[in-house]
């Protein structure tokens, strides 16, 4: 099998040394360069051609941010972010991501992390799914294809799901009640930053539901993701906090973390955090908000998976059909960036769209 090409670029002698010993103890990867800053690590980008780029954000001559709206205007390549966990550098790695980085990892104590070797599996890991993303995916070409695969999809669009061994909903789930109060919850990992502005700032302002999001994200980072998509969208988008009750307009993301769940107090719904141990590896995790939601009577609950690796928020949302009256949306093979997450939900067979993401606020609304 051919390996993976990785092109490190950090201002730091020590650390690009220590990257490219992380990568190199993968038998999948090989390193083929490294470069000083942006400037350089664009034209070894074009030298070299690498299959996946690791990229610092904070560098002389050519930061992160400038190299990498480059990269994806004159080299487009899969590009995993190395970022400091301080606020600007939270508030830039969310804004690199929503330029094009498939993902990023937050440096562990700063520019020079003696103890890099804490986030090793996890860059090696976010490494080898980079290389597996297409250039079309990161760049969100448009397909000709169809954006929507629903209940009365054409013949073509059934083959594909069958191909794909997964199954839509069966017309004999319940009927939808349009009447009824709703809630939208939404889970995503990998890609999900891009994904959710694509959603959530075609909102209207007056929606009549709150949204409740688990996006996996470590400490730190969630905040500066919520007030960026806050500056983005009609509707108000901002870090849960423990004890506050949900309105209706607003999408209160979980704080890196910490689990997010609820609890009905008379006829509001509050907000509970907690640290209990992760689920599925992720604290947030998908599964913990959906089956805290599915305990919430009352509410029809409009679901929606995107772009993620892994299978979590599946179980939730088996609990929640089990429970509730819902509709379940995933996105699409063709817009997710890892479709780990809405593959294993629709495989459930309880997904009743599958659409892409710049279809999915529009579906949302159809059901409020």
């Amino acid at each position: 099998m051919e390996k993976i090409k990785v092109l490190i670029v950090d201002d730091s002698a020590f650390m690009r040394k220590l990257i490219a010993d992380f990568l190199s103890e993968d038998s999948r990867i090989t390193v083929i360069g490294a470069a000083r800053n942006g400037e350089d690590g664009i034209q070894k980008i074009k030298k070299l051609q690498p299959d996946v780029v690791t990229l610092d954000v904070e560098m002389p001559v050519l930061d992160g941010l400038q190299a990498l709206k480059r990269i994806m205007a004159e080299n487009p390549v899969p590009v995993i972010m190395l970022s400091s966990t301080t606020k600007a550098g939270a508030d830039n790695t969310i804004q690199a991501i929503q330029m094009g980085a498939i993902d990023f990892i937050g440096k562990p104590s700063g520019s020079i992390s003696l103890d890099l070797y804490k986030v090793k599996q996890e860059l090696v890991e976010k490494v080898i799914f980079a290389s597996e993303v297409k250039l079309k995916t990161i760049l969100n070409i448009p397909s000709d294809a169809k954006s929507t695969i629903n209940l009365d999809s054409s013949y073509s669009n059934i083959e594909l799901i069958r191909r794909e061994n997964v199954s839509l909903k069966p017309f004999f789930q319940s009927q939808w009640n349009k009447h009824t109060e709703k809630l939208i919850l939404i889970g995503t990992s990998t890609g999900g930053p891009r994904a959710l502005q694509q959603v959530l700032s075609k909102l209207p302002k007056d929606i009549n539901a709150a949204i409740l999001i688990v996006q996996h994200m470590p400490p730190n980072f969630t905040k500066s993701l919520a007030n960026r998509l806050d500056s983005l969208s009609s509707i108000k988008v901002k870090e849960a906090a423990d004890g506050e009750l949900i309105q209706k307009g607003v999408a209160y993301i979980a704080p890196g973390g910490f689990h997010f769940k609820v609890k009905a107090i008379g006829k509001n719904i509050a907000v509970q955090l907690d640290q209990s141990k992760p689920v599925n590896g992720h604290r947030p995790s998908v599964d913990v908000l959906f089956q805290s939601v599915s305990l919430v009577q009352d509410y029809a609950k409009i679901v929606v998976i995107m772009t993620g690796m892994g299978s979590d928020g599946t179980n939730g949302l088996v609990e929640l059909v089990q429970s509730s009256e819902i509709k379940a949306i995933a996105e699409s093979q063709k817009t997710s960036i890892v479709f780990g997450m809405p593959k294993a939900a629709i495989a459930t067979k309880y997904i009743d769209e599958i659409q892409n993401v710049e279809k999915i606020a529009q579906t949302i609304m159809k059901y409020v």
